[in-house]
Protein backbone atom coordinates (compact mmCIF):
# COMPACT_ATOMS: atom_id res chain seq x y z
CA UNK A 1 0.00 0.00 0.00
CA UNK A 2 1.07 3.84 -0.72
CA UNK A 3 0.65 4.93 2.41
CA UNK A 4 2.86 2.37 4.36
CA UNK A 5 6.06 3.60 2.45
CA UNK A 6 5.56 7.05 4.50
CA UNK A 7 5.47 4.81 7.85
CA UNK A 8 8.85 5.49 10.54
CA UNK A 9 8.21 2.70 12.53
CA UNK A 10 11.30 1.54 14.30
CA UNK A 11 13.21 4.43 12.95
CA UNK A 12 15.23 6.94 15.04
CA UNK A 13 15.06 10.82 13.93
CA UNK A 14 17.56 13.28 14.99
CA UNK A 15 16.26 17.23 14.43
CA UNK A 16 18.73 19.85 15.86
CA UNK A 17 17.13 22.63 17.14
CA UNK A 18 13.77 20.26 18.50
CA UNK A 19 12.60 22.13 21.20
CA UNK A 20 10.81 25.04 19.56
CA UNK A 21 9.34 26.16 16.07
CA UNK A 22 9.83 24.58 13.50
CA UNK A 23 11.95 21.66 14.57
CA UNK A 24 9.83 21.07 17.24
CA UNK A 25 6.60 20.98 14.21
CA UNK A 26 9.09 18.35 12.40
CA UNK A 27 9.86 16.08 15.39
CA UNK A 28 5.97 16.26 16.06
CA UNK A 29 5.35 14.92 12.55
CA UNK A 30 8.12 12.50 12.46
CA UNK A 31 7.04 11.01 15.83
CA UNK A 32 3.46 10.84 14.61
CA UNK A 33 4.50 8.41 11.46
CA UNK A 34 6.11 6.13 13.49
CA UNK A 35 9.98 7.69 14.26
CA UNK A 36 11.44 7.88 17.64
CA UNK A 37 12.98 11.61 18.51
CA UNK A 38 16.55 12.83 18.97
CA UNK A 39 16.06 16.95 20.21
CA UNK A 40 19.31 18.21 20.14
CA UNK A 41 19.45 21.88 21.85
CA UNK A 42 21.66 24.10 23.43
CA UNK A 43 19.63 24.52 26.55
CA UNK A 44 17.78 20.67 26.27
CA UNK A 45 14.82 22.35 27.65
CA UNK A 46 12.58 20.21 25.71
CA UNK A 47 10.04 19.64 27.77
CA UNK A 48 6.73 20.47 25.18
CA UNK A 49 8.13 18.63 21.97
CA UNK A 50 9.38 15.34 24.86
CA UNK A 51 5.18 15.97 25.60
CA UNK A 52 4.08 15.91 21.67
CA UNK A 53 6.86 12.68 20.79
CA UNK A 54 5.47 10.97 23.68
CA UNK A 55 1.59 11.35 23.21
CA UNK A 56 2.54 9.91 19.81
CA UNK A 57 3.86 6.48 22.16
CA UNK A 58 7.12 7.04 20.53
CA UNK A 59 10.77 7.16 22.65
CA UNK A 60 12.03 10.74 23.35
CA UNK A 61 15.48 11.98 24.04
CA UNK A 62 16.73 15.17 24.92
CA UNK A 63 20.55 16.10 24.22
CA UNK A 64 22.24 19.18 24.92
CA UNK A 65 24.80 20.65 22.66
CA UNK A 66 25.98 23.86 21.61
CA UNK A 67 26.12 23.50 18.03
CA UNK A 68 28.22 26.52 17.37
CA UNK A 69 30.96 24.94 19.39
CA UNK A 70 33.17 22.02 17.51
CA UNK A 71 34.33 20.79 20.49
CA UNK A 72 30.68 20.11 21.53
CA UNK A 73 30.07 18.62 18.06
CA UNK A 74 32.40 16.23 18.56
CA UNK A 75 31.50 12.51 18.82
CA UNK A 76 28.00 13.81 19.21
CA UNK A 77 25.73 11.29 17.37
CA UNK A 78 28.43 8.46 18.68
CA UNK A 79 27.05 9.32 21.75
CA UNK A 80 23.41 9.05 21.04
CA UNK A 81 24.13 6.16 19.07
CA UNK A 82 24.62 4.35 22.23
CA UNK A 83 21.46 5.47 24.24
CA UNK A 84 19.29 4.59 20.89
CA UNK A 85 19.01 1.38 18.95
CA UNK A 86 20.11 2.94 15.42
CA UNK A 87 20.70 6.22 13.46
CA UNK A 88 18.29 6.52 10.72
CA UNK A 89 17.33 10.09 9.93
CA UNK A 90 19.04 13.32 10.63
CA UNK A 91 17.39 16.58 10.32
CA UNK A 92 20.03 19.56 10.35
CA UNK A 93 17.33 22.36 11.11
CA UNK A 94 19.29 24.03 14.37
CA UNK A 95 20.06 27.78 13.62
CA UNK A 96 19.38 31.91 14.49
CA UNK A 97 19.92 34.85 12.74
CA UNK A 98 21.19 38.84 13.55
CA UNK A 99 20.12 41.63 10.79
CA UNK A 100 22.88 44.38 10.54
CA UNK A 101 23.85 46.43 7.14
CA UNK A 102 26.47 44.43 5.88
CA UNK A 103 29.05 46.92 6.22
CA UNK A 104 28.31 47.03 9.84
CA UNK A 105 27.82 43.02 10.50
CA UNK A 106 30.57 42.18 13.58
CA UNK A 107 32.55 39.86 12.35
CA UNK A 108 32.29 37.43 15.20
CA UNK A 109 28.70 37.32 14.76
CA UNK A 110 28.90 36.32 11.18
CA UNK A 111 31.48 33.50 12.10
CA UNK A 112 28.80 32.24 14.94
CA UNK A 113 26.36 32.14 12.49
CA UNK A 114 27.76 29.92 9.73
CA UNK A 115 29.39 27.23 12.24
CA UNK A 116 25.74 27.21 13.24
CA UNK A 117 23.58 26.48 10.02
CA UNK A 118 26.51 25.61 7.87
CA UNK A 119 29.79 23.72 9.52
CA UNK A 120 27.45 22.25 12.08
CA UNK A 121 25.33 20.41 9.46
CA UNK A 122 27.96 19.13 7.66
CA UNK A 123 29.83 17.85 10.82
CA UNK A 124 26.80 16.05 12.27
CA UNK A 125 26.10 14.55 8.28
CA UNK A 126 29.52 13.51 8.09
CA UNK A 127 29.44 11.62 11.95
CA UNK A 128 25.62 9.96 10.90
CA UNK A 129 26.72 8.61 7.59
CA UNK A 130 29.34 6.64 9.34
CA UNK A 131 26.12 5.04 11.20
CA UNK A 132 24.00 4.67 7.95
CA UNK A 133 27.09 3.58 5.75
CA UNK A 134 27.24 -0.07 7.22
CA UNK A 135 23.54 -0.57 6.53
CA UNK A 136 23.14 1.23 2.88
CA UNK A 137 20.55 3.48 4.54
CA UNK A 138 20.07 7.00 5.83
CA UNK A 139 18.04 10.39 5.29
CA UNK A 140 19.83 13.61 5.90
CA UNK A 141 17.57 16.41 5.69
CA UNK A 142 18.74 20.24 5.74
CA UNK A 143 17.39 23.04 6.52
CA UNK A 144 17.56 25.70 3.92
CA UNK A 145 15.54 28.43 3.57
CA UNK A 146 14.09 31.19 0.59
CA UNK A 147 17.26 32.75 1.50
CA UNK A 148 18.87 29.38 -0.45
CA UNK A 149 17.95 31.45 -3.49
CA UNK A 150 17.50 35.07 -2.49
CA UNK A 151 19.48 37.66 -0.85
CA UNK A 152 17.28 39.00 1.59
CA UNK A 153 17.85 42.54 3.62
CA UNK A 154 20.57 43.17 5.89
CA UNK A 155 21.05 38.83 5.97
CA UNK A 156 24.28 38.38 4.62
CA UNK A 157 25.45 36.05 7.01
CA UNK A 158 22.13 34.25 6.89
CA UNK A 159 21.91 34.59 3.04
CA UNK A 160 25.50 32.88 2.39
CA UNK A 161 24.74 30.14 4.92
CA UNK A 162 21.28 29.16 3.25
CA UNK A 163 23.37 29.23 -0.18
CA UNK A 164 25.83 27.03 1.58
CA UNK A 165 23.34 24.45 2.83
CA UNK A 166 21.98 24.18 -0.89
CA UNK A 167 25.30 23.94 -2.45
CA UNK A 168 26.13 21.12 0.30
CA UNK A 169 23.24 19.10 0.28
CA UNK A 170 23.70 18.90 -3.81
CA UNK A 171 27.59 17.95 -3.03
CA UNK A 172 26.55 15.20 -0.49
CA UNK A 173 24.25 13.98 -2.44
CA UNK A 174 26.28 13.35 -5.40
CA UNK A 175 28.99 11.47 -2.78
CA UNK A 176 26.44 9.40 -0.97
CA UNK A 177 23.17 8.58 -2.95
CA UNK A 178 25.47 5.28 -4.32
CA UNK A 179 25.81 4.46 -0.46
CA UNK A 180 21.87 4.42 0.11
CA UNK A 181 22.30 7.74 2.04
CA UNK A 182 19.41 10.36 0.52
CA UNK A 183 20.57 13.85 1.12
CA UNK A 184 17.86 16.73 0.50
CA UNK A 185 16.61 20.03 1.41
CA UNK A 186 14.00 21.88 2.46
CA UNK A 187 13.60 25.65 2.40
CA UNK A 188 10.82 27.09 3.97
CA UNK A 189 9.36 30.34 3.23
CA UNK A 190 7.63 33.05 6.07
CA UNK A 191 6.38 30.59 8.45
CA UNK A 192 5.07 31.74 12.04
CA UNK A 193 7.16 30.86 14.78
CA UNK A 194 8.16 32.90 17.81
CA UNK A 195 11.35 33.94 16.59
CA UNK A 196 9.34 35.67 13.40
CA UNK A 197 7.18 37.39 15.44
CA UNK A 198 9.44 40.42 15.05
CA UNK A 199 9.44 40.40 11.54
CA UNK A 200 5.99 39.55 10.91
CA UNK A 201 4.51 42.10 13.51
CA UNK A 202 6.89 45.33 12.00
CA UNK A 203 4.83 47.75 10.63
CA UNK A 204 6.25 48.49 7.37
CA UNK A 205 8.18 44.93 6.50
CA UNK A 206 5.37 42.84 7.74
CA UNK A 207 2.70 44.21 4.88
CA UNK A 208 5.85 43.98 2.48
CA UNK A 209 5.71 40.32 2.84
CA UNK A 210 2.08 39.69 3.25
CA UNK A 211 1.22 41.47 0.32
CA UNK A 212 3.95 38.92 -2.00
CA UNK A 213 3.48 35.87 -0.73
CA UNK A 214 0.23 34.58 -3.31
CA UNK A 215 -1.39 32.46 -1.10
CA UNK A 216 -2.27 35.29 0.98
CA UNK A 217 -0.60 34.22 4.50
CA UNK A 218 2.09 33.21 6.49
CA UNK A 219 2.45 29.48 7.05
CA UNK A 220 2.22 27.31 10.20
CA UNK A 221 4.52 25.34 11.84
CA UNK A 222 3.02 22.40 10.93
CA UNK A 223 2.79 22.89 7.63
CA UNK A 224 6.18 21.48 7.50
CA UNK A 225 6.06 18.40 8.88
CA UNK A 226 4.39 16.22 5.89
CA UNK A 227 7.40 17.10 3.75
CA UNK A 228 9.68 16.37 6.13
CA UNK A 229 8.18 12.74 6.74
CA UNK A 230 7.80 12.78 3.26
CA UNK A 231 11.95 13.21 3.03
CA UNK A 232 12.19 10.96 5.86
CA UNK A 233 10.42 8.32 4.40
CA UNK A 234 10.88 5.58 1.66
CA UNK A 235 8.60 7.32 -0.46
CA UNK A 236 11.47 9.33 -1.40
CA UNK A 237 13.95 6.91 -2.05
CA UNK A 238 14.49 7.82 -5.20
CA UNK A 239 15.22 11.81 -4.17
CA UNK A 240 18.81 12.95 -4.32
CA UNK A 241 19.67 16.60 -3.90
CA UNK A 242 16.62 18.12 -4.12
CA UNK A 243 16.51 21.79 -3.08
CA UNK A 244 12.89 22.00 -2.22
CA UNK A 245 10.68 25.19 -1.16
CA UNK A 246 7.77 25.52 0.74
CA UNK A 247 6.68 29.30 0.06
CA UNK A 248 3.51 29.68 -0.16
CA UNK A 249 4.18 30.55 -3.72
CA UNK A 250 7.15 33.44 -3.07
CA UNK A 251 9.27 32.28 -5.30
CA UNK A 252 6.83 31.58 -8.68
CA UNK A 253 5.88 35.37 -8.41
Amino acid sequence: MILDLFKLDGRVAIVTGGGRGLGQAMAYGLAQAGADVVSVTRSAKSDETRRLVESCGRDFWDVQCDLAEPEQRAGLIDRIAEETPSIDILVNNAGNTGRFPPEEYPLDDYMRLLEIHLNAAFDLARQAVRHMFPRQYGKIINIGSLMSFEGGMNIPAYAAAKHGIAGLTKSLAVAWSPKGVNVNCICPGYFETELSGVLKDDPVRGPQIMDRIPCGRWAQPDELAGLCVFLASDASRYMHGSIIPIDGGWLSR
